[in-house]
């Protein structure tokens, strides 16, 4: 039996139910979810609700689904690269090729499992498959995630990714050369129509909005540094394919001509991360190091 207790995610906001519930859950159809949701075994609030439910901030779900087997996340001793840790939060640098959080076909080897057997406290506010996350990168994009230890810092933090006070700069290397010295990408993204896996930009979809500044130029490429002024799935991979400079190696959205500057995933590093300390209310900035794997990369551009 699966058993899911959970507070919605602040990017559902909006969402109908049984949308919302298909992307999170991408093992369950859309419509075995509207199933569940008119046999009332799966609850907003400790209430039954219509399949055109829209989510609010706040909304708590239960989902009782007795034809799924019960989904144990399992404590597994896999090495962290902490960049900071203090009682409140845990600063990872996330490996290129991990998955954030347990899901379909990933129920081992995630970065939850392996902060389960690091951390005895976890925020419980996303339920048992994502305990502390607080925001998420994608498998193939490296660099710095924040987690939370107790639900007032999960709070805490949710509240400055909605305000924007939360600050994730990001650095990648795209196809082209782009003449701007800086530019402002303002298109809403959605889910691609033709693809479960994809985002696109979509009038209909939600505000989206990236930064970019040009570190450097190559004879065919331009390494940039991205900050996120909101934080859509795919955004800053969708947004920079859809102005003709997709981000090397993607292989989501790079399209047919790509030129094999890397196989393993889009060149693409959460960088950089801005925050408010949950206790001491303190402004903290972390950083890293770009990735061995990307560095070697722009020194092959570079010669």
């Amino acid at each position: 039996m699966m058993n899911n207790n959970f507070y919605i995610e602040e990017r559902y906001i909006g969402e109908r139910i049984d949308k919302a519930l298909s992307i999170l859950f991408t093992d369950l159809s859309r419509s075995h979810i509207a199933k569940l949701i008119q046999e009332e075994k799966i609850l907003v609030n400790h209430k039954s609700v219509s399949n055109s439910y829209l989510l609010k901030k706040g909304d708590f779900i239960t989902i009782n689904d007795e034809e799924k087997k019960e989904l144990e996340v399992i404590k597994e001793n896999i090495p962290l690269d902490i960049v900071y840790e203090d009682e409140d939060i845990l600063i990872i640098n996330k490996p290129q090729g991990m998955v954030v959080h347990p899901a379909c076909g990933h129920y081992q080897g995630t970065l939850v499992n392996a902060i389960m057997y690091h951390c005895s406290d976890l925020s419980g506010i996303n339920g048992v498959l994502r305990p502390g996350i607080v925001h998420r990168i994608d498998k193939d994009t490296s660099g710095l995630i924040c987690i939370a230890k107790n639900d007032r810092a999960h709070n805490y933090l949710s509240e400055q990714l909605k305000t924007h006070t939360m600050r994730r700069k990001y650095v990648a290397l795209v196809k082209g050369v782009i003449k701007e010295e800086k530019g402002l990408i303002d298109l809403p993204l959605g889910r691609d129509t033709l693809s479960r896996k994809k985002f696109a930009v979509n009038k209909e979809g939600k505000v989206a909005i990236t930064h970019f500044k040009v570190l450097k130029r190559f004879k065919n490429n331009t390494l940039l540094e991205c900050t996120l002024e909101t934080g859509r799935t795919h955004q800053i991979r969708v947004h920079l394919a859809y102005i003709g400079h997709p981000v090397e190696g993607d292989p989501l959205y790079y399209g047919k001509n790509y030129n094999h500057l890397y196989n393993n995933g889009q060149l693409l590093v959460a960088k950089e991360l801005t925050l408010i300390h949950p206790s001491n209310h303190q402004e903290m900035t972390f950083k890293i190091d770009l990735p061995s794997y990307f560095q070697e990369v722009i020194d092959r551009l570079s010669l």
